[in-house]
């Protein structure tokens, strides 16, 4: 007789238990941030260009830019973005951008010292970094002017 009555008990406790387990996974996610606008990507562009990395870039041992280039890493894709077909030099700059980014990524830069090679392609990085921050710079924008 006990163990029927802890058999209910339980059986009861799941019964009020089950309605608990819907088929609602829980609320909705909300829809993601509105898109900054290129103003907010030359924001980022000035804060980079401050960096050492960014100022003496043939003076500075290439490992020490590391984080440098992973900040960098999205603002190729992001001006390009921003450009679409009104812009081709700030596209070209883009991509020069990249490459660049790319080049320190694949020649090891991370971890070769001072090897020639990779002091050269932070030269090159900041060279177009300097190019794709004027032409954000110019973008109608981020300057308030019509297109």
């Amino acid at each position: 007789m006990r163990t029927r009555a802890v058999l209910a008990t339980v059986a009861g406790a799941l019964i009020l238990l089950l309605p608990a387990c819907s088929s609602e996974a829980g609320p909705t996610p909300k829809a993601g941030a509105p898109d900054p606008g290129p103003a907010a990507l030359r924001v980022k562009l000035d804060a980079l260009s401050v960096d050492v990395c960014f100022r003496t870039p043939s003076e500075i041992a290439p490992p020490s830019c590391q984080k440098y280039v992973t900040q960098l890493g999205s603002v190729p894709s992001t001006a390009e973005k921003y450009a679409g077909t009104e812009h081709p030099q700030l596209v070209d700059a883009a991509r020069q951008l990249g490459a660049a980014i790319n080049a320190y990524r694949a020649n090891g830069c991370e971890n070769a010292g001072g090897n020639a090679k990779c002091t050269q392609t932070l030269v090159d990085m900041s060279t177009a970094l300097g190019e794709v921050k004027t032409r954000v710079a110019s973008l109608p924008a981020v300057t308030g002017q019509p297109g």
